[in-house]
């Protein structure tokens, strides 16, 4: 990770360009270790700030993303909207070389008078904290983080206390470097000498660097280096985030980094956009991986419950289906009677089905007319366990039919906003406890599905999860309009949306073809190489009463082959 003390240099010019006599409108504070200002400026108009002291992703940086708010907000918030809220930006600056950014601001207390506050953000790892202090007194008004004696001896951040910066390494600051001074040849040597720099940097200094003296020094191309990267600040011009295979963000910088130009990359004109970027990116997928887990858990262990109990209910079939012989005994036996011998445990008696001899269990200690009785009761019984048994089947059957589809839903999402909606779905139909507390602060978000664009433009919606599916076959979509779906495959709802007028008939094969691609994709067998998809008008679509979200019958089906890559080509058209 490259926010070193390079980026955050770039960004204390880029934000005193940009936030210098801004006024603070509102303030935010999003998670418990975040915090968003939104600023008024004259030149750039309404802008927000962001501030992070996550121990994985710590950074100040300008944002676009609108990040969800809690109801009811933290004590700290509170806190910084009673000093800053209304104040205006004096000065930001970086400390030394260092990963901390100092933000003075001018405001007025309850009596109207003017006070200057500062916001100390430390980039610091798992030391990183956002610190608001008087600049008068220079005591700590408070931090988001509060660190007691307990924590560390050296330096406490608890209300009423002198702020005192971080401990000073023994180093010397990027700042100071000349072209001219010697340094050493190994990158951890260089970040041992050299304050401010990451390893990908210190990496970078060395890329020109091919001869060394005896003495093991080399020449000045390092420091050289360095003046070059520290030149592009003001510019920013080669900001850029470099990706993995998978798209997944790997490093940044606004230096242009040589060992991973193999790698494709994203170039910004802001330093900000390139920092929030990768974090959100990077970020992102991380944590709704992480929240994805307890909700897959749950879904496959119900899943689990139900297949099992299928196999149960299946071996309970069986052995009621075989209850015909508990007739043919009691007719036998009633058939029968004066063979019985009193006490005994068996009979053996002529089947006039067959004309062959067969042997008839007894309980001894009734009578032989009670046991042709007890036969004929096992018989009844048994019948009437197979249709209950039967009916219970199907509905199991059902049950893991939606199961599945909540498992993929699950394993396609990629947002928490995704995530939230089928913990609710999950929540509705009893297989996760409904946390109260949590459902009333968290809004029901609007249905909002992936949409696409075929060749000739017409719209494919796609629905993130069974919910979502239910309201775009039911509600959003036209009878006229065509539903698409994996056949006998965990899937969205796929639907294609017709003008006025038009019919299934009248789209083209390669339309047909293009759209079920994307259901193919949008389904767990989006790896497969030839996936079934039926497709109808939805007019021919219908929902059985009492059925779980997602689930439908259909006729006048269609069936086409596709591969799911079909899919994957869409993606470029997908509308953002």
């Amino acid at each position: 990770m490259a926010y070193d003390g390079i980026v955050t240099y770039a960004i204390t010019c880029e934000l005193a360009e940009k936030l210098t006599l801004g006024k603070i409108e509102k303030v935010y504070q999003p998670g418990s270790e975040e915090l968003v200002l939104h600023i008024h400026t004259r030149t750039y108009g309404n802008v927000r700030l962001f501030m992070s002291c996550n121990s994985m992703s710590a950074r100040v940086c300008l944002t676009e993303n609108r990040y969800a708010n809690p109801e009811q907000p933290p004590t700290f918030c509170m806190l910084m909207r009673k000093h800053l809220q209304g104040g205006r930006i004096t000065d930001i600056r970086q400390k030394d070389s260092e990963r901390i950014i100092e933000i003075d601001i001018e405001a007025q207390n309850e009596l109207g008078f003017s006070v200057c506050k500062r916001i100390v953000v430390e980039i610091m790892a798992k030391h990183s904290n956002i610190v608001l202090v008087d600049i008068e007194s220079g005591k700590v008004i408070d931090a988001i983080k509060r660190i007691s004696i307990d924590v560390n001896r050296y330096r406490q951040l608890l209300p009423g206390i002198m702020y005192k910066y971080p401990p000073e390494q023994e180093k010397i600051g990027f700042k100071q470097i000349s072209e001219d001074m010697e340094l050493p040849h190994d990158d951890k040597a260089l970040m041992s000498k050299i304050g401010g720099i990451s390893p990908a940097i210190a990496r970078e200094m060395l890329v020109y660097c091919r001869q060394s003296n005896d003495a093991g020094i080399l020449s000045t191309r390092p420091a050289a280096r360095l003046a070059e990267i520290l030149e592009g600040i003001d510019a920013f011009s080669k900001a850029q985030v470099y990706l993995q295979e998978d798209g997944t963000p790997q490093e940044f910088h606004l230096a242009e980094l040589h060992e991973y130009e193999e790698l494709s990359h994203i170039p910004f004109d802001s330093i900000s956009e390139c920092v929030e970027y990768f974090y959100s990116n990077r970020d992102s997928s991380n944590l709704v991986r992480q929240k994805s887990l307890p909700l897959l858990k749950a879904a496959q262990a119900a899943l689990g419950k139900a297949r099992l109990k299928k196999k149960k209910l299946a071996e309970d079939l069986l052995a009621a289906e075989s209850s015909d012989r508990y007739q043919l005994y009691g007719e036998l036996l009633t058939a029968n009677l004066h063979l019985v011998q009193p006490g005994a445990r068996k009979v053996t008696v002529i089947n006039y089905y067959d004309g062959q001899p067969i042997d008839i269990p007894l309980d001894e200690k009734i009578s032989a007319s009670r046991n042709a009785q007890k036969y004929f009761r096992k018989y009844s019984k048994a019948k009437t366990a197979i249709h209950e048994k039967q009916s219970q089947l199907e509905d199991n059957e059902n049950d893991i039919i939606y199961l599945e589809s909540v498992v993929q839903n699950i394993e396609a999402s990629t947002t928490e906003e995704q995530l939230d909606a089928i913990r609710d779905e999950l929540q509705e139909t009893g297989y996760v406890r409904r946390r109260q507390k949590a459902a009333q602060r968290r809004k029901k978000s609007r249905p909002d599905p992936i949409r696409y664009q075929l060749n000739d433009g017409t719209e494919v919606l796609v629905g993130h999860n069974n919910i979502e599916n239910d309201f775009l076959t039911f509600k959003l979509a036209a009878k006229t309009d065509v539903w698409l779906h994996t056949k006998d495959i965990p899937g969205s709802h796929v639907i294609i949306r017709l003008e006025d007028g038009r019919r299934v008939e009248d789209l083209p094969a390669e339309l047909i073809y293009q759209a079920a691609g994307i259901a193919a994709y949008h389904s767990k067998a989006k790896d497969s190489d030839n996936v079934p998809v039926d497709f109808v008008p939805v007019r021919y679509v219908k929902k059985p009463n009492g059925a779980k979200p997602g689930m439908v019958i259909f006729t006048h089906n269609q069936t086409v082959y596709v591969k799911p890559e079909v899919g994957r080509n869409e993606q470029e058209k997908k509308i953002q």
